[in-house]
């Protein structure tokens, strides 16, 4: 950033200096970012070309980082150009206009204003129509796209280029958008004073003329003159132009109810409506329904303009690329977007189904990439770093999906509540995988005292243990090891009570479902002490909870542990909640 020192009053550096420390506490505050871009646009009385280069500079930085945490702000890029126009011209403002147009391609208005722009300030027009015709393929599909057609159709009228005008309207008129009907009208006035040869395709102009001559051989003996055919040939070209109109007119009414739905067709950082997502999921499903790709693509791109924070409509986007033949590329492109620009960080899903992209296409390095990228931000994401484990398994063996759960417990940035989880992670590995079930075990045994408040490793232990395949001979042994975890869980855990509630009802189903006659008493003694009044319920925990001993060597003593006694308000509060537990046997 500048020095604000020298770019302003006192006062205004002041301002400044005040929303950067509120940013840095709050950085996507879309209000805070406004104010911002607002003050540093006022600087020394408001920027121009005689302004300091101090203040310039401010305000650049400014406009750059607010337009590169929100780039789908159409209007802001606009400003931008405007504001660079006057400070240094016309080169730096198309600069900046291609950054914008690169940033959100789908924007009518942004096409339009740069366009008009580049009429305005360029004396080639051979370098204008270039422009337009770029934004012609960009924008031209737009329902809505009638204000960039009508900047060009403009800058032909002022070329007096009529040729090209009514090849402009001839594009158009195909093309199923709010105002069709005024510009078919204008096209079939301007059609009676252009040449047959324009008026259609020349197959189809050839074609009318020999019905029109067979017809008037049958009809009379001699050629028609000239005149005649061409006269008769305008009615057929008349006739096909009104075809053309109704063909657009059923398009456009298929599109309308879906399009009159549409309440922000921008970018904005609130929220939308579950009805507009819903619209636009409709909208997506008819428009591929139809066929036509470049339509399809279209409305995928106008889509996620307002929907640029939803990764559904992204993940959704690549799989339908994906559908297409030879387009790899264009599905990398989409990842990317996606997660270099617009869905937060927070929702990694869109990322890792990029990873899994890459994987796919021989690029492991770049799914592990993706992955540590991720985990920079996010670094106690369960699902993260599972995904990577497993990534690494199959590229590398099950040792190297070990080694990563092993560098995330060693992490000291990796949360106490991830570390349980992924210690139950790295056990299902050496059960499912390695096919060791004693190992998986060994690990459950030897971490339960550091990870003595998780539900998800307990959970995880108790299933382990259920799901184990037994026999005859070995049921019992398997009904202790399981009865055992329950214990600990009740007398070592320190668990909330509704936790501990749903897990010994799992156990509880167990013995129905597995267990011997005698584990009837025990099931019934277990109802008692969980779900019974207080009066009968003081052995609900089945014990007090204990201080887990520090780590000896060969155990994990990286790994932080906790001090889970319970103190009197714990205590407290874990009687009020068995006064509140209901004693109909279901779980609170």
């Amino acid at each position: 950033m500048a020095d604000y020192q020298y770019g302003g009053s006192e006062e205004e550096n002041a301002e400044i200096r005040n929303l950067e420390a509120e940013l840095v506490d709050d950085p996507d505050n879309f209000e805070t970012w406004e104010k911002l871009v607002r003050g540093a646009e006022g600087l020394e009385g408001g920027i121009n070309r005689n302004s300091s280069p101090q203040a310039i500079t401010t305000v650049r930085a400014v406009y750059d980082r607010f337009l590169a945490k929100f780039p789908l702000l159409f209007g802001y890029w606009k400003k931008y150009a405007d504001l660079e126009f006057s400070i240094t011209g016309t080169e730096a403002a198309e600069m900046v206009y291609e950054r914008g147009i690169a940033s959100i391609s789908p924007s009518v208005d942004l096409w339009a204003n740069y366009c008009s722009f580049k009429a305005e300030t360029s004396h080639d027009a051979d370098i204008i129509r270039e422009l337009f015709e770029r934004g012609a393929s960009s924008v031209g599909l737009d329902f809505l796209s009638h204000p960039f057609w009508d900047k060009y159709i403009e800058f032909e009228e002022r070329a007096e280029a009529h040729d090209k005008i009514f090849a402009i309207l001839g594009r158009i008129i195909h093309i199923p958008m709010h105002q069709y009907a005024r510009y078919f009208e204008r096209y079939r006035l301007i059609a009676q004073t252009r040449p047959l040869s324009e008026l259609a395709p020349a197959d189809t102009l050839a074609t009318f003329r020999a019905v029109i001559e067979a017809e008037s051989s049958q009809q009379a003996p001699g050629a028609k003159a000239e005149a005649e055919i061409e006269r008769d040939l305008r009615l057929r070209v008349d006739s096909y132009h009104l075809e053309i109109f109704t063909n657009t007119q059923t398009e456009t009414t298929k599109r309308w109810t879906f399009e009159s739905e549409i309440k922000r067709p921008y970018f904005h950082v609130t929220e939308l409506d579950e009805g507009q997502l819903t619209n636009w999921k409709k909208y997506l499903d008819f428009e591929e329904a139809e066929g036509s790709f470049a339509r399809a693509q279209f409305l995928y791109e106008r889509c996620l303009v307002t929907c640029a924070n939803y990764d559904e409509f992204w993940l959704r986007y690549a799989r339908w690329m994906a559908s297409h033949p030879d387009k790899e590329e264009e599905v990398r492109i989409i990842y990317q977007r996606a997660s270099y620009l617009y869905v937060p960080i927070a929702s990694p899903t869109v990322r890792l189904r990029y990873a899994y992209f890459e994987e796919v296409s021989n690029r492991v390095d770049v799914a592990k990439d993706i992955h540590n990228a991720i985990l920079m931000y996010l670094p106690s994401h369960v699902e993260t770093i599972v995904s990577l484990a497993n990534l690494c398994r199959r590229h590398g063996g099950l040792e190297a999906a070990i080694e990563v759960y092993k560098t995330q417990l060693d992490s000291p940035e990796c949360e106490m509540g991830t570390k349980a989880a992924l210690v139950a992670e790295w056990a299902r590995l050496l059960w499912k995988i390695k096919g060791s079930p004693d190992e998986a075990r060994k690990v459950f045994h030897e971490n339960q005292q550091y990870y003595l408040n998780s539900r998800p490793f307990w959970g995880s232990y108790l299933v382990f243990e259920i799901e184990q395949p037994t026999s005859a001979a070995t049921e019992s042994i398997q009904y202790e090891r399981i009865k055992q975890v329950i214990t600990d869980i009740r007398s070592k855990s320190a668990l909330q009570v509704d936790a501990v509630m749903e897990l010994v009802q799992i156990y509880m189903t167990y013995l129905l479902e597995r267990g011997t006659k005698d584990t009837a008493k025990e099931y019934m003694t277990l109802d008692r002490e969980i779900y019974g009044p207080s009066s009968v319920a003081s052995a609900r925990t089945g014990g007090t909870v204990v201080v887990h001993p520090t780590p000896t060597d060969g155990q994990f003593a990286s790994i932080p542990h906790i001090q889970p006694t319970l103190d009197d308000a714990a205590a407290a509060q874990a009687y009020a909640y068995y006064q509140q537990t209901p004693a109909n046997g279901t779980v609170a």
